[in-house]
């Protein structure tokens, strides 16, 4: 089965398991647009009440305080409501990404720098949540409320419409550009301040030589200038936002005398803007919450704009192509009793994407049972062997057959059972012990993991910790050449039939190497064994293969 995803099936996904959800949060938004034009129109009620002499009753107080505890309820669980949604759809795009990244063949990895592959789980993830928690959503929602309060201004004074229709497209011009100086007045700091922390730690890392070739003044000019870009970016981001909120206050104001003028001259004016006592005090309440939203358009717009890269980026990596599943018919036990050789390679020839050829012709059989040492100079392609071996490439031209079957065929789940593999490193994995060795398997029961470390030689040692096999996991627990012999317990925990080890004692001393040997020999019994390294079962009547 292939896998295709896409933000947008993620998308949908999130939509059809969270249905109360999104229908929470379309009543939450229209309660927010409908009562946020309510409590004006109870205010005018109120006021020409007074003015035509009566008085204000208690119901219509109590509407009017209601109306505005009701707007804020409404508001606050939209924001909640958005919030949450915008989690369900980040963590969705994280799982679907995350079993995508187990799906990718090994050639993305090595054209893909890690740091890349972890800005599109970070910061793309976060910008599409970003996308609709403070973006689509919002922006729907306060198109429609500066649209309703227009439409009740309209009614309540045509004139007053006409004149914010007039005002409101240069004044988002002027907060789109007000934000977007902002911005840009905070990526400069945010470079500053990143170029402040590189150089601090570069300066105490190379201390010695600044003070050798006495270069404290140059360092120190260094450190100043970024400070000062720091400084500057902050003051100009500063300025943007200290004289906006005056800006706006000063035309709110200008539209309001415009409107109180023009409705005392009489005449057409008069028609225009006329109003009560009471509607002019709704009008200039409705005008105050015409800016607010506008504002948060122009950032809302900014944030989608922003969120398109990551939209793209995600996409990108969702559109990867994918490693083949395998044939599920290859079993494990088919292969290990079709009778044919452990290991077979005729006429491989195979390279990297951009690089020269790295086999040619090369072929070698290798019997169930038999140990083979592959040498060679460096960049021969003895590793290039182990991972078509494990079928984490598929060659060039020729075959890589593994008990007859193509090695890139073999599924995941059995090759497992196939193949234990230990490298020069030993790579540990976060959680105890055990998990060290079982790797989160959990077909590979605690009475496995522990015949595996007696094997290697580690059950001693592990059971003097604190908390035994389940001692978490530092580096600080073993010496270098113990965790090699834990990488011999992970490789054979599983019960592999054949070993793949690759130079696990170029980096240990005469005698770690003795006690790694030892416990290889144990480990090689009954199995098939292929090593990169000259010096591994020389007296152990191995074959020896030149690539």
């Amino acid at each position: 089965m292939t896998h295709k995803p896409s933000l947008w099936t993620v998308l949908r996904s999130v939509l059809l398991r969270n249905r109360l959800l999104v229908l929470g949060l379309l009543l939450a938004a229209a309660g927010s647009v409908a009562f946020a034009l309510l409590p004006p129109l109870v205010l005018e009620a109120a006021v020409n009440a007074l003015t035509g002499g009566g008085t204000v009753s208690l119901r219509l107080a109590l509407l009017y305080f209601g109306a505005l505890a009701v707007s804020g309820l409404f508001d606050a669980a939209q924001a909640f409501l958005i919030t949450v949604f915008g989690q369900k759809i980040t963590r969705g795009l994280r799982h679907t990404m995350c079993a995508k990244l187990s799906r990718l063949p090994a050639a993305y990895f090595t054209a893909q720098a890690p740091g890349a592959t972890v800005s599109r789980f970070v910061g793309d993830v976060d910008t599409v949540e970003t996308l609709f928690a403070s973006g689509v959503i919002s922006m729907v929602v306060d198109v429609c409320k500066i649209a309703g309060i227009l439409a009740v201004i309209f009614v309540k004074s045509p004139g007053l419409g006409c004149l914010l229709v007039l005002v409101t497209p240069p004044l988002f011009a002027m907060t789109r550009l007000f934000q977007k100086r902002m911005l840009q007045a905070q990526l400069d700091n945010r470079a500053a301040v990143s170029r402040v922390s590189q150089h601090v730690p570069e300066t105490i890392r190379n201390i010695r030589m600044i003070h050798t070739l006495r270069k404290e003044r140059y360092m120190e000019e260094r450190y100043d200038e970024a400070i000062q870009e720091s400084y500057r970016a902050m003051e100009r981001s500063n300025f943007y936002d200290a004289v906006y909120s005056p800006i706006i206050l000063t035309i709110s104001a200008v539209v309001v005398a415009v409107m109180m003028t023009a409705s005392s001259l009489g005449g057409p004016a008069q028609a225009l803007f006329g109003m009560s006592v009471g509607t002019a005090v709704a009008v200039i309440a409705y005008v105050g919450k015409v800016f607010e939203p506008l504002e948060s358009i122009g950032m809302e717009i900014q944030n989608i704009q922003s969120a398109v890269a990551g939209i793209r980026r995600i996409q990108e990596f969702l559109a990867e192509p994918e490693q083949p599943e395998g044939d599920p018919s290859i079993t494990l036990e088919s292969l290990l009793s079709s009778g044919k050789p452990a290991v077979q390679l005729k006429d491989v020839s195979f390279h990297y994407d951009g690089s020269q050829q790295v086999l040619r012709g090369c072929g070698f059989t290798v019997a169930p049972g038999e140990t083979v040492t592959l040498t060679g100079r460096t960049g021969a392609g003895k590793s290039t062997v182990f991972k078509l071996l494990l079928g984490l490439y598929a060659p060039d031209s020729g075959s890589v057959r593994i008990f007859g079957a193509d090695a890139d065929k073999i599924p995941s789940a059995v090759r497992r059972r196939l193949f234990g593999y230990v490298e020069q490193t030993f790579r540990p994995v976060p959680g105890t012990v055990a998990d060290q060795i079982a790797l989160w398997d959990a077909s590979i029961p605690q009475e496995q993991v522990v015949a595996a470390a007696k094997l290697a030689g580690l059950h001693e040692t592990i059971s003097r910790l604190e908390l035994g096999y389940g001692t978490p996991w530092t580096e600080a627990l073993f010496s270098q050449g113990e965790r090699q012999l834990l990488a011999i317990a992970r490789a054979v925990a599983a019960d592999p039939a054949i070993l793949l080890l690759d130079e696990i004692t170029a980096n240990l001393d005469a005698d770690t190497e003795q006690a790694v040997l030892a416990a290889l020999q144990k480990a090689a019994r009954d199995r098939t064994v292929i090593s990169i390294s000259h010096r591994l079962y020389r007296h152990n009547g191995g074959r020896y293969l030149q690539l």
